[in-house]
């Protein structure tokens, strides 16, 4: 990987363990801040509620900033966050540095995947955004276990000093290799707009649905991935032991499918779209008819989270085909997508667990929340050929097309 793609994929990693590890550390937080588990749990809430409000907001005020020098202050910012919780005296102070935190997780993101793409030639741009968010699919696979290790031996502090190190890092690599030059003509003009203007890429019909298919398509991934305990223990009948071993099968296969992902849609973004959604579907069904067998339910488990990350860079390189005026923002606002969809998510498996369908029903629910996305991105290139008859099939961006470009 290229140094200055590896600087901002290390950085994602960094905001994406921040958000995750603390799940993995609440009962030694909980002893030892004097709260209950699902006050501590609201440690969680809390960051996630920062990122998906304050990512767009902190985004539009920022836009006028040279990207290099964001993303720098962005990471300062995540640094003395991180340095605050691992010395705050008490739970309050520890939701306030959470919350602190939270507000550069958004754009860091958005800006990262911004970066990377304007970095990269044309016909690149989906790969270099999908290594990046490959620092969240490390965050699950590494980051996380590994900063609930160090948090459980040596108290739950020492994974906020983990989580700083790594950003420490980050922003040196930052500094070094990522150009200070990056300007576009598409990104001078969102610098130049005013915060009205920039506000306006919001009307955009096609915006508006992308967003709404990352909220689905997202949410049918967390449907899925928050019960995938459960389900391989009570329908799969694995030992609890052998859990965490096909975690890491889940987590090499959501590597796979985010590199596919990003590689499908580099060559004609809508296709990659249809085909990362279509694979989904596939997945979720498959996986609901080999949960009772082993061997078929470890297939089917790797292949979930292949097809289940490969919609990351396909979704946002959507969103950066349609949101020419001001790419930042929508990528902004589709990070809160995502984080509404992993809400979503869980809900929507807790009520089907609740409603008396049992922990294997939860893939055909998924697979329903993938069918409507599916279905809505069938509409938005039937309404995208539409208003330009002339569009190839199936194509919002092809092969040499800066993704940047302004599109139906």
């Amino acid at each position: 990987m290229p140094l200055p793609l590896l600087a901002l994929m290390l950085g994602v990693f960094c905001v994406g363990t921040a958000e995750v590890v603390i799940a993995g550390v609440l009962p030694e937080m909980s002893a030892d801040l004097h709260v209950s588990i699902p006050t501590a749990g609201l440690l969680v809430t809390g960051y996630a509620l920062g990122v998906t409000i304050g990512g767009p907001v902190i985004t539009l005020l920022t836009t006028k900033w040279a990207r290099k020098a964001l993303l720098l202050g962005l990471m300062g910012v995540f640094i003395a966050g991180n340095v605050i919780a691992a010395l705050a005296p008490n739970y309050g102070t520890l939701m306030g540095a959470r919350v602190f935190t939270s507000l550069s997780h958004g754009t860091f993101a958005a800006v990262a995947w911004h970066v990377a793409a304007l970095m990269s030639p044309p016909d690149k741009q989906a790969t270099a955004m999908a290594k990046i968010a490959l620092g969240f699919n490390f965050a699950n696979v590494l980051g996380s276990p590994i900063g609930t290790f160090i948090g459980q031996q040596f108290g739950w502090r020492s994974t906020f000093v983990y989580i700083t190190v790594f950003a420490v890092l980050c922003l040196l690599l930052i500094q070094k290799f990522v150009p200070s030059a990056l300007s576009t003509e598409s990104d001078t003009a969102e610098e130049g707009a005013s915060l009205r203007e920039q506000m306006k890429v919001f009307r955009k019909g096609s915006l508006q649905l992308s967003m709404l298919i990352t909220v689905l398509a997202q949410g049918a991934v967390f449907t899925t991935s928050t019960y995938l305990a459960p389900l391989l223990r009570d329908v799969g009948d694995f030992a609890p032991a052998m859990v965490a071993i096909l975690l890491i099968v889940f987590g090499i296969g959501s590597v796979l499918g985010n590199i596919l992902g990003g590689k499908g849609a580099d060559a004609n973004v809508m296709r990659g779209v249809l085909r990362a959604q279509t694979a989904l579907l596939a997945a979720l069904l498959l996986f609901w008819a080999a949960a009772p067998h082993q061997i078929p339910a470890i297939v089917a488990l790797f292949v979930f989270g292949a097809a289940g990350f490969s919609i990351i860079p396909a979704l946002q390189a959507r969103i950066l085909a349609v949101a020419s005026a001001a790419p930042a923002l929508a990528l902004s606002a589709n990070v809160s997508a995502f984080n509404l969809g992993n809400g979503l998510g869980a809900w929507l498996g807790g009520t089907t667990i609740d409603l008396g369908f049992g922990v294997r029903s939860v893939t055909l629910t998924a697979a329903l929340a993938t069918a409507i996305a599916l279905l809505l991105s069938v509409a938005m290139w039937a309404r995208g050929r539409q208003q330009s008859p002339d569009l190839p099939p199936l194509d919002t961006s092809t092969t040499g097309t800066p993704l940047t470009q302004k599109t139906p």
